[in-house]
């Protein structure tokens, strides 16, 4: 049975009070869009941002746990930029092969969440 499922959007868990570090790196350094959260969750907390056709939402959870292996993965045209961009700011860069050809690399967000970049133009 086909149900034509489709990402909407990825929740990634920040602990209390964790909006302004979750803004100033999924907003001002990965350059995403923060969209107002409806008013009914917005009593919660956290942040939502857009990323391409889907979201990104920021979630707050008061037993936080970053997650180390469980990750989102991002394409960007600007990967070099990108990863320069990162480092400059402190975060570690692990680069890693991938078995079809792309580049990638990881990084951890402000809470220690792994991030993945994959490069959309460019192939090993």
């Amino acid at each position: 049975m086909t149900e034509n499922l489709e990402i909407d959007h990825v929740q990634i868990a920040i602990p209390k009070g964790g909006e302004i570090l979750g803004r100033a790196f999924f907003g001002d350094l990965l350059g995403l869009t923060e969209v107002e959260k409806p008013i009914n969750l917005a009593a919660r907390g956290g942040l939502w941002f857009v990323a391409g056709s889907h979201q990104i939402h920021l979630g707050v959870d008061a037993d936080f746990r970053a997650a180390k292996k469980a990750h989102i993965a991002l394409t960007t045209a600007s990967f070099d930029k990108l990863r320069a961009r990162l480092e400059a700011a402190g975060y570690i860069i692990q680069n890693d092969d991938v078995s079809d050809g792309r580049k990638r690399f990881f990084t951890h967000d402000p809470f220690g969440n792994r991030i993945e970049f994959i490069d959309r133009n460019a192939h090993q």
